[in-house]
Order: C-alpha cells, then sequence, then structure tokens
C-alpha cells in the first residue's frame, strides 16, 4: 500500500470533502482517501503510485485546485 498526500484548495466543507473523496477514490488502485478541510490536505492509500495527472484531473472534476504534493515537513 503506499500513501500519497497532496494539497488541495478551494475546499471549505464537508460537502467538499466528499466531493473530493468520490473522484479520487474513482482511480484505479485506490483504497481509502482521507481529506482534512482545515489543512488542505488530501491523504489517499493506493496499491500503486498514482500520476499525478489522474490526480489534478480528479480533483478539478469535484471543482477544486491540486497545489501539488504536500509538503510534511513541520
Amino acid at each position: 500500500m503506499i500513501e500519497h498526500v497532496y494539497t488541495v484548495s478551494g475546499m471549505s466543507c464537508g460537502h467538499c470533502a466528499q466531493s473530493v473523496t468520490e473522484e479520487l477514490t474513482a482511480l484505479p488502485g485506490v483504497t481509502e482517501v482521507d481529506v482534512d478541510v482545515a489543512a488542505r490536505r488530501v491523504l489517499v492509500r493506493a496499491g500503486a503510485a498514482l500520476a499525478e495527472d489522474d490526480v489534478r484531473a480528479a480533483v478539478a472534476e469535484a471543482g477544486y485546485t491540486y497545489e501539488g504534493v504536500a509538503d510534511l515537513v513541520s
């Protein structure tokens, strides 16, 4: 299982999180999506590496902006 963490902007509520979750869950190999709206972070667990263009397209389809891989260093 591979964990991917992305930064997504434009989300403000639970409905936003649900929309992003639905689109990302539809990607092949994705088994779990956890959205933290306040942190603008999206954790995706998948059986294999995900193509960045596929993630960007899924987030855009949900109506939000993919900003890239999240910087996990505090």
